[in-house]
């Protein structure tokens, strides 16, 4: 062997050898860092004797600096943990969680993203090159609250747990309260009740016949009174808000894919689904439904709906669109679920009562015990009613503190309402800020809107609720495959709706229309997802 080519070889093992010792130098540093966990009390406060700062990445609604809010201030002061907030406005949040992503500099804590900026996708991605960390033996040893809501919740336990069986981000869960809002997917469908008092109706419309004779009456009685031909029987703005309330009619829960009997299928090429867009071309023809639909804005509904000119119209809740005071609302009845003699079963579509990819441990963060303790507290009631109300003193007073009861306080001067006021106090607005969420009874009797809203969802929502399709995960060649399909499929879908309903492309075209479809893999796409399904349904 000649003497260049030993100097030669010897270099290069000499390089290999200082590039595995820099490796194990990394990652002797990285568990020295991990072995620097502040010691974590195991149960009650403080969470760490001495006090620790940890980095938060959150999106920021813009009303207030994080650092600034005292349900932070006050709960940093109980807990012994201080926080580095990096809040982006939530519209660029997901952009600049993908550049930290990228950078490698994500903070410790990822807080409130949500699954539109935290992806399934992305929780399954980052969680298997080990970026988020699992979470579920961290659950087990250190977060009492979780851990017993995951035993007697196991719809939350399989919605959040992956392909590869581990927790990476933590939901926002809606507590399992009759006559709240909890339960909505979207705002209900309203009645103007003031049409119905001047028209003497008496009984709501409970099949699409019956709705579509009130339409009519709507638009041909002049209900509003004021003898012009103004009136918009019905309203919306491109179907997203109406659509969910008026498909189920037709046994449909959603718009996409939906699960019946363990069986998956995707709505729009469905007979049922052609029976809906019949209808609705029906009514749009005869100016029953709202010919701006599909080209009006929110603003433009809601002047619509403050001139006193919408007979059924989608919102949260009604006074947001008639600009009527809250007590004056409980005039407008909520929706009524139809039938027709195909479909004779009411159906409403509801919300899982979960929203994922709220909470998220980094590998970047020295002290994982002390951010799950941290977080487990609000999971409690005691703790959801902390993060959405703030400490005593601010929105609220004890009345009774034995007896847990409270008193509101008058609001500072220069807000107009309490949740104007409770944005500068709390995360828990406007985000997915992750907690037990209970609609309780805080500050003493209930508002005669209070009132009427749960005895509606109790008679209209609450009998026939049904969940379109459980919070799945895909693996990431499944999610792959899904995203191709998904880019054309959707756009095409939307598209297609409003020239139907529009009678621009005539419902003479239904087949060529399920043809094009088929054509865009649709079969595997229903594949994938009844997949995803048994997985999920199999799961413990």
């Amino acid at each position: 062997m000649n003497r260049t080519f030993k100097l030669l070889l010897t270099a290069i093992v000499a390089l290999l050898l200082l590039a595995a010792c820099g490796s194990d130098d990394e990652k002797v540093n990285k568990e020295a860092s991990k072995a620097a966990n502040a010691e974590v009390n195991k149960e009650g406060f403080p969470i760490v004797d001495e006090e620790i700062e940890l980095t938060m990445m959150a999106p920021g609604v813009g009303i207030e600096e994080w650092k600034n809010m005292e349900t932070l201030k006050a709960y940093a002061d109980m807990t012994n943990i201080q926080f580095k907030y990096v809040t982006p406005p939530s519209d660029d949040f997901q952009t600049k969680l993908n550049l930290a992503f990228a950078s490698g500099d994500v903070g410790d804590i990822i807080y409130g993203a949500g699954t539109s900026d935290l992806t399934p996708a992305m929780e399954v991605d980052y969680g298997q090159q080990d970026v988020l960390v699992p979470l579920e033996k961290l659950i087990e040893e250190h977060a009492p609250n979780l851990k017993k809501l995951l035993e007697e919740r196991p719809d939350v336990k399989k919605s959040i747990t992956t392909v590869d069986g581990h927790i990476y981000s933590l939901p926002v869960v809606n507590a399992e309260t009759e006559g709240t809002t909890a339960s909505w997917a979207t705002g209900p469908l309203w009645y103007n009740g003031k049409w119905l008092d001047e028209l003497g109706v008496k009984e709501l419309p409970k099949t699409t016949d019956e709705f579509y004779k009130l339409l009519k009456r709507f638009k041909d009685e002049d209900p509003n009174g004021n003898g012009e031909a103004d009136e918009i029987p019905l309203l919306d703005v491109k179907m997203n808000s109406s659509r969910p309330w008026l498909m189920a009619a037709f046994g449909m829960k959603e718009w996409g894919i939906e699960e019946n009997d363990g069986q998956v299928r995707y709505t729009p090429i469905e007979p049922e689904y052609k029976d809906y867009l019949t209808y609705m071309n029906k009514l749009y023809e005869e100016k029953l439904l709202d010919p701006e639909t599909f080209s009006q804005s929110d603003e433009q509904k809601k002047a619509k709906g403050e001139d006193n000119r919408i007979g059924v119209f989608p919102d949260w809740f009604s006074y947001f669109t008639t600009g009527e005071p809250e007590e004056d609302a409980v005039n407008n009845p909520m929706f009524y679920p139809l039938t027709t003699d195909e479909s004779k079963e009411p159906i409403v579509p509801i919300s899982t009562g979960m929203t994922r990819g709220a909470f998220s441990i980094t590998e970047n963060n020295p002290n994982p015990e002390a951010s799950i303790r941290w977080i487990d507290y609000f999971y409690s009631e005691e703790g959801g009613a902390f993060l959405n109300q703030g400490p005593e003193g601010f929105l609220w007073e004890w009345d009774d503190k034995e007896a847990g009861t409270k008193k509101k306080n008058d609001l500072p001067d220069g807000y107009d309402s309490s949740e104007d006021y409770r944005a500068t106090l709390t995360p828990d607005y406007g985000i997915a800020a992750p907690a037990l969420k209970v609609e309780t009874d805080v500050y003493g009797d209930k508002t005669k809107f209070e009132d009427f809203i749960a005895s509606e969802i109790e008679n209209k929502i609450a009998p026939f609720g049904e969940v379109p399709f459980p919070l799945v995960y895909l693996t990431t060649d499944e999610q792959k495959e899904v995203n191709t399909i998904e880019v054309d499929l959707e756009s095409y879908v939307e598209q297609m709706e409003a020239k139907f309903i529009t009678g621009v492309e005539p419902l003479s075209n239904w087949d060529n229309y399920v043809e094009t479809i088929k054509k865009m893999n649709i079969e595997k796409y229903i594949e994938i997802n009844q997949a995803a399904y048994d997985r999920w349904a199999e799961s413990d």
